[in-house]
């Protein structure tokens, strides 16, 4: 069995662990570490990373295996790794968003079927390369969804249809509405962060920007109900970038550019008119009058402007079925 090393700064992550190829060792395994750091690969004792995912700003993800359950299930292992030279502050902001992915998925994903469970939440202390030194891992484990986000859809198939942008679109906004219902903001829809599973079904993912809206406490000196700071450009709505109150309605504006973005195979810097401060997309695609509409008033700079709630939208999309079906 071919192991992937979790350390950051490994220079040959891969193992090769011939014995764990039997169920029997696999299983009974105490421990096994890197051949070339010498970092434990059997974390928490149960999970076994097996390949990198995908590297963010603030982690890195990998597919492994539960070795406690009867069938090895696959889950996905999510390290906090901040890159760049981060001020104390702004590290501490950063394991905090890390730590609140946890939370929110535990609070919500076991109660919503699109939203990936939480199954383990757990530090690591392992000794450094550096002689006399420890460095401390922090992971989470969440649910695998196996299939592809939005973006690696669009970047193999290309542009979408009207008809499944708009099926995407339905059922995020149903998962938006608990959402929010439960008293949180995502503040980071985008077409990497909507999976769509090999039956069909979409996910929402990766709820470590999400803002509680109802909290009375502050975090890095923001104070409640405010941005953070933390958003993915293009697709955050001025109120978000300006680092100002955020609302349902601050989702809703994402969610629209990322339709717009699928319906046009095109990015939102490519669709942004700053002259006009709107975006100019409707000329690269063919959809019914009825979801453009939908679709512009989700898109206007004042969130006051835009439909207030994932359920008024939800209603306007089913009023638009009804004539184009």
């Amino acid at each position: 069995m071919e192991l992937q090393c979790t350390r950051p700064t490994c220079p040959r992550p891969l193992n090769h662990f011939p014995d764990l190829d039997d169920n029997t060792t696999l299983k009974s395994a105490s421990q096994k570490f890197c051949i070339t750091c010498g970092m434990p690969q059997i974390l928490a004792g149960r999970y076994l990373p097996l390949k990198l995912l995908g590297r963010g700003g603030f982690g890195a993800a990998f597919l492994a295996i539960d070795r406690y359950t009867p069938t090895m299930r696959q889950c996905v292992v999510k390290q906090f790794q901040p890159s760049g030279n981060l001020t104390p502050e702004q590290l501490k902001l950063a394991q905090r968003l890390f730590e609140r992915e946890a939370e929110v998925l535990e609070s919500l994903g076991n109660r919503h079927p699109q939203i990936p469970n939480l199954l383990a939440f757990f530090e690591l202390d392992v000794p450094s390369r550096t002689p006399g030194e420890t460095e401390r891992f922090f992971y989470l484990v969440q649910e695998y969804i196996n299939g592809k986000n939005m973006e690696e859809l669009l970047e193999q198939q290309g542009a979408m249809s009207e008809v499944d942008v708009t099926q995407m679109m339905e059922e995020i906004l149903k998962v938006l509405k608990f959402v929010h219902d439960n008293g949180s903001i995502h503040r980071d829809i985008k077409p990497s962060n909507i999976m769509k599973h090999r039956d069909g079904q979409y996910f929402l993912l990766d709820f470590g920007a999400v803002k509680q809206v109802t909290t009375t406490a502050s975090i890095a000196g923001q104070p409640p109900g405010r941005s953070t700071g933390i958003y993915s450009r293009g697709y955050a709505p001025p109120e978000q970038v300006a680092g100002s109150v955020v609302y349902p309605a601050t989702d809703l504006y994402a969610l629209a550019v990322t339709c717009i973005t699928l319906l046009t195979g095109k990015q939102p810097h490519d669709l942004f008119d700053p002259l006009s401060n709107s975006f100019n997309w409707r000329s690269e695609t063919q959809v019914s009058d009825r979801l453009a509409a939908i679709l512009n008033r989700l898109l206007l700079p004042a969130p006051n402007q835009r439909f207030q709630s994932a359920e008024q939208v939800l209603d306007a999309l089913h009023t638009c079925l009804l004539y184009t079906s």
